[in-house]
């Protein structure tokens, strides 16, 4: 099966945002999604973008604030009124899991997005343990033999070659998806990716 390269954070507003919706779009293209979690904030520092604590009042309010409303509003998308509690915890409890999901077998579709909901809808700490096994029950996933994974070499290793891979092919941020080797950064591209799915896109600017 064809396939759509999918780089993204577990706690990522605009990966919520656009999750449902690219999931309808993969699918309906036949493509499977291929999973790649990675460190978005060392990602956002290995491209040479701004991390967020040196960004202006005015640009986080725009860019968390206006923006989030108006696609959550657009993409039908509930969010929470503010930042989430916990937004600025460590990542890589969450990140991982999916990635010893993915090690083990599984699809993980439903299970990236239901993260990515109850963060930004329910305001849930992607960094607990425990919610991290609520969230996988309530899909019908045993959550310990991820949890057990998550912490392996083999698992860390793919979740730093993931970080280290965004950064080489310039992934600017969360989420980026690869079309046959065409990037598409961010989720208000998703209607040029289902164009592209039904027709790639064959001009392209010199190098």
């Amino acid at each position: 099966m064809a396939e759509i390269e999918y780089f993204y954070a577990a706690h990522s507003a605009y990966a919520y945002l656009g999750s449902a919706r690219f999931m309808e779009i993969a699918a309906a293209a036949g493509r499977q999604i291929v999973h790649k979690p990675y460190d978005l904030r060392a990602g956002i520092i290995g491209v040479g973008s701004s991390v967020i604590g040196e960004r202006t009042a005015g640009h986080l309010e725009y860019y968390f604030g206006r923006e989030v409303e108006r696609w959550s509003q657009f993409r039908n998308a509930p969010v929470m009124k503010r930042l989430p509690t916990h937004h600025h915890k460590s990542t890589t409890p969450s990140n991982t899991m999916l990635i010893a999901g993915i090690v083990q077998g599984l699809n993980i579709d439903q299970l990236a997005h239901a993260m990515l909901e109850q963060h930004w809808r329910y305001d849930v700490d992607l960094a607990d343990l425990d919610t991290l096994r609520a969230i996988a029950r309530s899909l019908d996933i045993d959550p310990e033999p991820l949890l057990a994974a998550s912490g392996s070499s083999e698992v860390l290793d793919i979740y730093n070659a993931n970080t280290a891979e965004a950064i080489v092919r310039s992934v600017f941020g969360s989420p980026t998806f690869f079309i046959d080797g065409d990037m598409f950064y961010g989720q208000d591209r998703l209607e040029l990716i289902e164009q592209a799915l039904r027709t790639p896109f064959t001009l392209k600017l010199p190098s």
